[in-house]
Order: structure tokens, then sequence, then C-alpha cells
């Protein structure tokens, strides 16, 4: 009986641990505007995919309209002035980099990844086996 709940304690501290591991220190803020067609391309091309990568995970989208100023917490380096601009936003709520307009789905996973990589702790192992652009590799 002791055996049996010592390995459970031990399954259930295990699974804990490898969830929080990879933790949210990042946040993706897309600003969109309606009438947009480069918005509504990465809607069809990468929105259904994004939650399931490796790096939306790390960094959630949280969307806004172009006319709306930064989400409460969030410090923009200066206003989006094309849509969609990709801002990624640290733990402390301010900008750590940005994506100005949509280059389309090989370019975005790529300059996603490297400002991941560049400007927070992503691993670049996870990306490499998980994010779709990494089929596209040589």
């Amino acid at each position: 009986m002791l055996q049996r709940l010592l390995q459970t304690f031990a399954t259930a501290a295990t699974l804990t641990l490898v969830v929080a591991l990879p933790g949210r220190a990042a946040e993706l803020v897309m600003v969109e505007q309606a009438g947009c067609v480069y918005c509504a391309a990465w809607d069809e091309q990468i929105a259904p995919i994004y939650p399931k990568t490796a790096a939306g995970t790390y960094a959630p989208l949280h969307r806004i309209d172009l006319r709306d100023p930064a989400p409460e917490g969030m410090q923009f380096v200066r206003p989006a002035v094309f849509t969609p601009t990709f801002i990624l936003i640290g733990d402390e709520g301010d900008e750590l980099g940005r994506i100005e307009g949509y280059p389309g789905e090989d370019f975005f996973w790529s300059l996603l990844e490297a400002m991941l990589i560049d400007k927070t702790e992503f691993d670049r192992a996870i990306v490499e086996t998980t994010a779709p652009s990494a089929k596209v590799r040589p």
C-alpha cells in the first residue's frame, strides 16, 4: 500500500515538473484590423495550428485591433502602424521584439522562432522537433 502511494506521488511530482518546465514566459500580441488581407492569410495558414506548437504554448496569442491601446500591463516600444504586427511581450509586460507584416507561412515561423530564441529562454530543441516549420528545414 505504501509503495503504491509513493509511486503515485512520484508520478504526480514528475508530471507536475514536466508540465511546469516550459512555462509561459511570453505572450504574442497580434495587432490586426478589419479588411486586412494579410491578417486573413495568417488566420487561414497559421491560426489553426499556432496554439498547438511549442511557440504557441510558450507565447500564447492575444489579439487586439490596430486602433486599440496596448492591453493593460503591456508596454509597446512604439504604436503598431502595419497589420498584422506581432509584438512579443515578456513576463514583465515589456515589448521584447516585433514582426511587422505577414511574409508568408515559412518566413513567419522562421522569424518567430528566431525572435523567441533571441529574446527569451525559449528552447530551440523544442522548436526543431515540434514546430511546423521544422518539416521544411534542410
